[in-house]
């Protein structure tokens, strides 16, 4: 314990070490005009953007209200992704026939770049936050729909056979056997499903939005407001890190033999 706590605390010093050297040569190089300001602005400009932006907020809405709204559309994705995808993912990962139906059209969208189709829901669903939820949930269905299969489809027959011979079956082998054994797998594919999505977030909302964090970049890209880019970005990235640290304490605390 004591040997894995040290090597803990020097992976620690480690990345922290390396964060503050790119921030040093951040600095350095915008102090010294080695780049461009309009590209590359000082930490103390972006710096000034977020607490403005903090206090008066962005376009007659609050950052809490920005920040709200990009959440507010994944999480709700987020949500439909998980109760579709990994049941149908188990099942498609026990019965071969079903995936057989399924599997085509999953592959054949999968690779596509969202904006192919953004037009299309937009068509379909509106300009309003419906489009927006439905790229989400595309661009997010695929990889834990994929981690479902995958985990499902490799659970050891002994393991099924044993619940099976004391009288699991039906419903209950899915819930209380098949479902856990995948669980470690599925909350693994949800943290590459959080950083599809919210890599998609900048095109969700770059059609018929006033708000959300990835709006602001979009917005401030037109009046060439890099500082705001950089705070926008760098909020979006502090989001999405604390995101992943609670999946990862989640994953340690349904299956803690996992990487051991």
């Amino acid at each position: 314990m004591a040997k894995h706590a040290k090597h803990e605390a020097r992976y620690f010093f480690i990345s922290a070490a390396s964060v503050l050297v790119v921030f040093g040569l951040w600095w350095v190089a915008s102090r010294n005009g080695w780049v461009n300001p309009l590209f590359l602005p000082t930490p103390e400009e972006v710096w000034a953007a977020f607490l403005d932006i903090a206090r008066e907020g962005y376009k007659n809405s609050s950052l809490l209200e920005h920040i709200g709204a990009s959440l507010r559309r994944i999480a709700i994705a987020l949500a439909f992704v998980f109760v579709t995808a990994v049941p149908l993912g188990i099942l498609c990962g026990r019965i071969r026939w079903i995936r057989a139906v399924f599997d085509p059209f999953i592959e054949f969208y999968r690779p596509l770049p969202p904006l192919a189709y953004y037009s299309l829901l937009v068509l379909w669903f509106g300009i309003q936050d419906t489009s927006k939820i439905v790229l989400l949930f595309l661009s997010g269905f695929a990889p834990l729909f994929i981690a479902t299969v995958y985990s499902s489809s490799r659970i050891p027959a002994d393991r099924l056979n044993g619940a099976k011979s004391l009288g699991a079956k039906g419903w209950r082998l899915y819930a209380y056997v098949i479902f856990p054994s995948c669980l470690p797998d599925v909350l693994t594919g949800l943290r590459t499903t959080v950083g599809i999505t919210y890599a998609t977030l900048v095109a969700a909302e770059m059609i018929a939005a006033v708000s959300g964090i990835g709006w602001m970049v979009l917005d401030a890209s037109k009046y060439l407001r890099s500082d705001i880019i950089y705070a926008a970005i760098l909020i979006m990235g502090i989001i999405a890190i604390a995101i992943d640290m609670g999946l990862r304490y989640l994953i340690r605390r349904v299956s803690p033999w996992v990487g051991q």
